[in-house]
């Protein structure tokens, strides 16, 4: 197969027409469904005026149309472009304003917020609404552009365009340091990399049902979609309200017959603490994969005891590499809480770790990670400086000359040849002259039986550079002095927080993470 992901949905309908494709609540799609939808969709797109590429964005929630829509927007030839449905409206506007699609795909529940998204692009040549009652109410036009119905639209079907697996598929927009959003151009090639990478790793085959936890502006998801279709395997949507009550999500997983999950690893703490599983629980649950944040040692081992029959596996890698590298967990004895590895780089892909002076680590010695391979961006888009300064030739003889994406992230090399995560570049700080690396700190506080969650931030000051706050999330009442003590136990005195926040939870990024810019910024209450 070509390495291309717009051609995934056909080749599984072609093999397994019958087989569900996608489980949306009571809602199911066979791959025959799916297939036809997404030819229809592909070519209404392509009747106002969608080329090889054009962007396409989706605003909607995450849902059956919202997979039609994706697809149909590679199959037009395009690279979607999927928004954060509960982002506000200045800041959805800001993304379209830089990538300007050439259709928005929404749903009918967004109506009252589609002007100032389309109004932003102008290129955009229709709103086309993907879901709703066909009778309902909506505008006629939004910020002058038509408004469409696709279930109502009679549109054919057409054969995909012709395409290079170097083409553009997805823009992901993350936070920048500027406060601007940045957006993440990902090929066919880097989506196919790891995706292929993924299936074949995993054993993943048309038997499996893989859990689709993550929003469609996350990087996670690309592999619930598209895993699941190059396996011609079923993809079963997750719904919000299951994840905020993990009893629910337990009951979920163990209905769906879930038997493949991906998500970050605050989810699955969740469902150790609160999920109310009992050991050997959840039988057809066979791999269990996490990314995007350190999952605190103690929950993970908890979990393995929970689930022994599943394998559990740390994936690791920037949006701007996807997966990079990963690491199948081996079983954890009790009483050790040191840091789960990162791992090694996945095939095809070269991980370096390289020094401050330019030349690669020795092991066991610290350095930046960078990252080479099929699975690394393209760049930013349409910000060449900022893609200059973040992929380069690594900076030493002897390297591939292929662009390497410099991570931010320090790690060092094991004995065993895995890379353990030590922290990010920008989270090292100065206090009262020492070094800091917050998340020693916080890998200390976690070891406490009570903490649930943690997040340690500099507060400015100058006399010391940078005094320590820890905010913790615990279990039951926690004094400071208890906390402080404990931790002094664990780190040097200089890296004991001067002072602790209690709160009942963490505030959470749309992305389920730890929203540390909220903390550092003071804006949560």
């Amino acid at each position: 197969m070509t390495e291309r992901l717009d051609r995934l949905v056909a080749a599984a309908a072609a093999s397994v027409p019958d087989r569900a494709a996608v489980v949306d609540g009571h809602r199911v799609l066979t791959y025959a469904e799916l297939e036809e939808r997404v030819g229809r969709l592909a070519g209404l797109l392509a009747g106002h005026g969608v080329v090889r590429g054009d962007r396409v964005a989706l605003y909607l929630d995450k849902s059956a149309e919202s997979l039609v829509g994706l697809y149909a927007a590679l199959r037009a030839g395009a690279a979607y472009v999927p928004l954060d449905p509960d982002a506000p409206p200045a800041r959805l506007a800001a993304v379209a304003r830089d990538c300007e699609p050439k259709v928005l795909l929404t749903g009918a529940e967004k109506a009252g917020r589609w002007d100032e998204v389309a109004g932003a692009s102008p290129a955009l040549a229709a709103v086309v609404v993907l879901n709703g009652d066909d009778d309902g109410e909506l505008p006629e036009a939004a910020a002058g552009v038509p408004v469409l119905r696709a279930a109502t639209t009679s549109a054919p079907a057409g054969p995909p365009p012709d395409g290079d697996p170097g083409d553009l598929a997805y823009l992901l927009y993350t936070s920048g340091s500027t406060g601007t959003p940045k957006g993440i151009a990902l090929s066919h090639r880097n989506g196919f990399a790891f995706v292929d990478w993924a299936v074949a790793e995993f054993g993943v085959s048309g038997e499996d049902r893989l859990s689709s936890h993550a929003p469609l502006h996350f990087d996670l998801s690309t592999f619930d979609v598209f895993a699941a279709a190059r396996a011609a395997a079923t993809v079963v949507l997750v719904p919000p309200s299951a994840s905020v009550f993990p009893v629910v999500l337990a009951r979920f997983v163990a209905e769906q017959a879930i038997s493949v999950w991906y998500s970050v690893p605050s989810v699955l703490t969740a469902l150790t603490l609160r999920g109310g599983l009992q050991g050997g629980e959840l039988p057809r649950l066979r791999t269990v994969l996490f990314a995007g944040e350190v999952f605190p040692t103690k929950y993970l081992r908890r979990l393995m005891e929970l689930l022994p029959h599943a394998e559990f596996a740390n994936l690791y890698g920037p949006t701007e590499t996807n997966v990079c590298t990963y690491h199948r967990v081996p079983p954890l004895p009790p009483g050790r809480d040191e840091p789960i590895p990162i791992g090694r780089a996945i095939a095809g892909v070269d991980a370096f770790i390289v020094t401050d002076a330019g030349t690669l680590a020795a092991p066991g010695e610290p350095g930046e990670l960078l990252i080479q391979g099929p699975t690394v961006m393209q760049g930013y888009w349409r910000d060449p400086e900022r893609s200059a300064k973040a992929l380069a030739p690594p900076p030493f003889p002897g390297a591939p000359s292929a662009p390497a994406y410099r991570t931010g992230d320090l790690v060092r090399e094991r004995e065993d040849g895995e890379i353990l995560f030590l922290g990010r570049r920008d989270a090292q700080i100065k206090s009262r002259g020492y070094r800091i690396e917050l998340g020693d700190i916080e890998t200390a506080l976690y070891a406490h039986p009570d903490v649930v969650e943690c997040a340690v931030v500099p507060v400015p000051d100058d006399r010391v550079t940078n005094r320590i706050k820890a905010v913790v999330a615990a279990r039951g009442p926690l004094r400071e002095s208890a906390l402080a003590r404990f931790c002094a136990g664990r780190v040097p005195r200089y890296m004991v927080p001067d002072a602790f926040e209690f709160r009942d939870a963490l505030p959470k990024t749309s992305t389920g993470k730890i929203d540390r810019q909220r903390l550092l910024q003071g804006r949560d209450p």
